[in-house]
C-alpha cells in the first residue's frame, strides 16, 4: 500500500505542476486590498517585485459600480484618459489573461481616481523558445593518402662505342669486294661458261 500511495502522489504533483505550465499564475492586484485608491502597497511597487509571463491572469478585486479597470494605450495612460480604452474590465472580481508580452497599461475607469494614481504597468516577459540541443560535431573527414608518382622510366644505358680492340683490323683475311658475290652460282657459272667460249672462239688465234 504504501508504493501505491507514494506513486498517486506523485502523479498528482507532476499533473499540478503541468497544470500551472499551461494555464500560468493568478495574480491579485493590491494583494488583500484589491483594486482601490490607495493600496498598503503602491502598484508601481508591486509590479516591479512581480515576474508575468504569458498565460498568466490578473485578478482585479473591486466593488461593482464603484470602479473599473480599463486597458489602454501609453498615452491614454499617461492621460487618464478613460475615453475608447481597448478592454474595459466592469464586473466585480474581473479577471485579464496575458496573452502577449510586453508592456500592458491598466487605469482606474473612474478619471478621478486615475489622477490620484489608481493605474499600474505590468511588463510580461518573451516568451524563450527552448533551445535545441547541438548537433554532434561530424568525425573529420580522411582525406585519401595521394597516389604514389609512377616511378620514372629507367634512362637506357648508352651506347657503348667499340674500343680499339673491338674495331676490324684493316689487314683483315677476308677477300675484297670485287664487285661480285662469289657465293652466287649462277653467276660464277655464266663467268665459267663464258671463259670458255672465249678460249673455243679465239683460242687457235691467240
Amino acid at each position: 500500500m504504501g508504493m501505491i500511495q507514494i506513486f498517486f502522489c506523485s502523479v498528482f504533483v507532476l499533473l499540478m505542476l503541468f497544470s500551472n505550465l499551461c494555464h500560468g499564475n493568478n495574480f491579485f492586484i493590491g494583494g488583500r486590498d484589491g483594486w482601490v485608491l490607495n493600496p498598503s502597497e503602491s502598484y508601481s511597487h508591486w509590479a516591479e517585485r512581480n515576474r508575468f509571463q504569458v498565460n498568466d491572469t490578473l485578478i482585479f478585486k473591486f466593488k461593482k459600480g464603484n470602479d473599473s479597470v480599463l486597458l489602454v494605450t501609453k498615452e491614454n495612460y499617461n492621460a487618464c484618459n478613460v475615453q475608447n480604452p481597448i478592454e474595459a474590465l466592469t464586473e466585480e472580481d474581473s479577471q485579464f489573461k496575458f496573452q502577449r508580452s510586453g508592456l500592458h497599461y491598466f487605469i482606474s475607469g473612474n478619471i478621478d481616481h486615475c489622477n490620484k494614481g489608481q493605474k499600474i504597468i505590468i511588463w510580461v516577459l518573451a516568451v524563450r523558445p527552448k533551445k535545441s540541443p547541438p548537433a554532434p560535431a561530424l568525425p573529420p573527414t580522411l582525406s585519401p593518402p595521394p597516389l604514389a608518382s609512377p616511378p620514372a622510366p629507367a634512362s637506357s644505358a648508352p651506347a657503348v662505342s667499340p674500343g680499339p680492340a673491338d674495331a676490324p683490323s684493316p689487314t683483315s683475311d677476308k677477300p675484297h669486294n670485287l664487285g661480285f658475290s662469289v657465293s652466287e652460282p649462277g653467276l660464277f657459272n655464266s663467268v665459267v661458261i663464258g671463259v670458255g667460249v672465249f678460249m673455243a672462239c679465239f683460242g687457235s688465234r691467240i
